[in-house]
């Protein structure tokens, strides 16, 4: 006899259990419930049998998997807000009380937890971490825009801004951005970091507000984690590439709104050397780093060995270069006759070829006018090797001025307008440099080269500018020529041709050398296409063939094409329903989803198709009138 099961005892009524259950397992608040399942990733489940999973009662509700409780319930972050809970409950009754020298010692005291061990466990290797930082390079970005409130302080404002700076100059300094798009939500970017594709998006400078249904605690908590997240990322990065984590910052430069040029790069291994070596005892005689400092000034003026008192930085020096050199020694496994694969290093990596457009604005200079945002374009021409300035206006650090004779384009975005008094000097200036609008950046990001600036002239209405991410077969590209408008094109030919042979070309082709039958030429898969039928025609008319004749030749081999493109389609729907049968419940639900993908890009391309040729249409009847 089997062993008997109690109801609700197993199965997905113990896989299963309802917040409710949760909270009152956990012992803690619904807000730090969510804040726990933020934290460490877990999210609520569906049960494939909701009435099972909830005991019998049909009731709406939101079930967790019972491992997923169980193991919050020894994470060392719920003990702290449990702490945190009993000291605010202590704090309070201590004000109450009046009692000022407890408040100050319960406020000193006060628990603070951290979510390095989470980071840790939710992202075991490196790789993973860098994998999923897009949705935490747009928080940290977002945040960075908001304006200060009493629910958003301003420290954490500054933590962001910090943050989003550290990201842009770790990518301009390793040349990694990809691409760029200016959409209406602001400017998507993405970048290649440790062959990991990044994607992330930045808002436009403008006022930001936040809304009211929006629950700011939700996303400060997430923002939380990304700020711990980023953090260890941004470190690993700067380290790898020998740059110094955190980059400084000078103060004054912040604040002239000198933006990613108030922080410096420096060498990691230049500042390790300098603070290594401040003062130290060599034989009895103590070394300062001055002392250090004119040594290998007078070694490099004399070209004589190294003293004795050098020894001490030639060691270090020696070191540093040894452990940047180091190469993985290949072993031999006794148990696989193979060669044993030789792993590169990080030096190795370092020294391969970049891609030719990492450094596609190197040979250029760029200025920026002032109704420019000077923090995009910044951004993107220092990302691809470009010089850049800025008036005054848009902030301090410039590093050249607008009368500069190196600057070769001028970014600007305001229509041309008369210069009566300008000066022959400045009108001679003017005309070696190149007048090109915003657009023209993000297209040569895009295209991988740099493109004719003609189109892109100060004034002058802009090509299309398209999204670099719509890669699929599908995509929607209004520079290509759809079917209809081909067909469209070709009657107009066709019409063009049969007026210039009504005004009396007399030039006509022999006896010999005339063509066959029109309506041979005339396929089945061509027997749809107006251009074609319309070519057909003129070439039965020019040939002397009765227009009824020629209508019941077509008429036939539309029905044979009819026929065949029923036979086609029945016979290609009877082998996808033979192959749905064949298919598991969700190998057909993943199936029919992708169906509904395939039909929803096609609707959506023939829309915008649809919108161009009204436009296109529009724009004719215009230019007629």
């Amino acid at each position: 006899m089997g062993r008997l099961r109690q109801k609700g005892k197993a199965g997905a009524a113990k896989a299963y259990m309802t917040r409710s259950q949760a909270i009152k397992k956990l012992q803690c608040s619904l807000a730090d419930f969510r804040r726990l399942c933020i934290l460490k990733g877990i999210f609520p489940r569906e049960p494939k049998n909701k009435k099972r999973a909830n005991k019998g009662s049909s009731a709406p509700t939101t079930f967790y998997y019972a491992k997923d409780i169980a193991y919050i319930a020894h994470e060392p972050v719920l003990k702290k807000l449990r702490e945190h809970k009993a000291f605010a409950k202590r704090l309070s009754r201590a004000l109450g009380r009046g009692e000022w020298s407890s408040a100050k010692s319960l406020e000193e005291n006060k628990p603070v937890y951290r979510l390095d061990h989470i980071i840790k466990e939710r992202y075991p290797t490196f790789i993973d971490a860098v994998r999923d930082i897009d949705d935490a390079l747009c928080m940290i970005f977002l945040f960075a825009s908001l304006p200060s409130t009493s629910r958003v302080p301003p420290s954490l404002i500054e933590n962001c801004a910090r943050l989003a700076a550290e990201w842009q100059l770790y990518i301009m300094h390793t040349r990694s951005l990809r691409k760029v798009f200016f959409s209406i939500k602001g400017v998507y970017y993405q970048a290649e970091v440790m062959d990991q594709t990044v994607t992330w998006l930045v808002p436009y400078q403008f006022t930001q507000n936040i809304p009211p249904d929006v629950d700011v605690r939700v996303m400060l908590t997430f923002l939380e984690l990304y700020q711990t997240l980023l953090g260890f990322v941004f470190f690993k990065l700067y380290t790898d590439v020998g740059l110094v984590y955190p980059p400084p910052l000078d103060m004054k430069k912040d604040e002239g709104a000198a933006g990613l040029g108030a922080f410096s790069l420096q060498d990691a291994n230049r500042a390790t050397l300098q603070l290594s070596i401040k003062e130290v005892d060599v034989n009895g005689k103590t070394i300062s780093s001055r002392d250090v400092r004119q040594t290998i000034k007078s070694i490099a003026a004399s070209g004589s060995a190294p003293t004795d008192d050098d020894a001490l930085v030639n060691a270090t020096v020696d070191t540093d270069a040894d452990v940047a050199d180091e190469d993985f020694v290949p072993h031999p496994s006794k148990s696989d006759n193979k060669d044993a694969q030789v792993l590169p290093t990080l030096n190795a990596l370092a020294t391969l070829p970049r891609p030719t457009s990492a450094d596609l604005f190197a040979p250029y200079t760029f200025w920026i006018s002032r109704e420019t945002s000077r923090g995009i374009f910044e951004f993107l021409v220092r990302s691809f090797g470009g010089r850049i300035g800025w008036p005054a206006s848009s902030g301090s650090g410039s590093p050249f001025e607008e009368d500069d004779e190196s600057i070769t384009h001028v970014i600007i975005d305001r229509p041309v307008v008369d210069r009566p008094e300008e000066t022959p000097e400045q009108r001679e200036r003017r005309m070696r440099r190149k007048y090109i609008q915003p657009q023209w950046i993000a297209d040569c990001i895009n295209a991988g080269k740099i493109l004719l600036e003609e189109p892109y002239g100060q004034g002058k209405p802009l090509p299309p500018h398209l999204s670099p991410f719509a890669d699929h077969a599908d995509a929607y590209n209004p520079t290509t020529v759809s079917r209809s408008e081909d067909a469209e094109m070709a009657e107009a030919d066709s019409d063009e041709e049969s007026e210039a042979n009504d005004l009396g070309d007399d030039t006509a082709e022999p006896e010999a050398d005339k063509p066959e039958a029109p309506v041979a030429k005339v396929t089945l898969e061509d027997v749809a296409d107006p251009a074609v039928l319309r070519a057909a025609e003129l070439a039965a008319e020019a040939a002397g063939l009765d227009y009824g004749t020629f209508e019941k030749d077509i008429t036939k081999l539309q029905k044979r094409a009819k026929n065949k493109a029923n036979a086609g389609a029945t016979e290609g729907q009877e082998e996808g329903d033979m192959n749905k049968m064949l298919m598991s419940n969700k190998q057909r639900k993943l199936y029919e989803k992708m169906k509904y993908g395939q039909r929803k890009r096609a609707a959506e391309r023939e829309k915008l198709e649809e919108r161009k040729r009204t436009l296109d249409k529009a724009k004719k009847r215009k230019e007629k009138t």
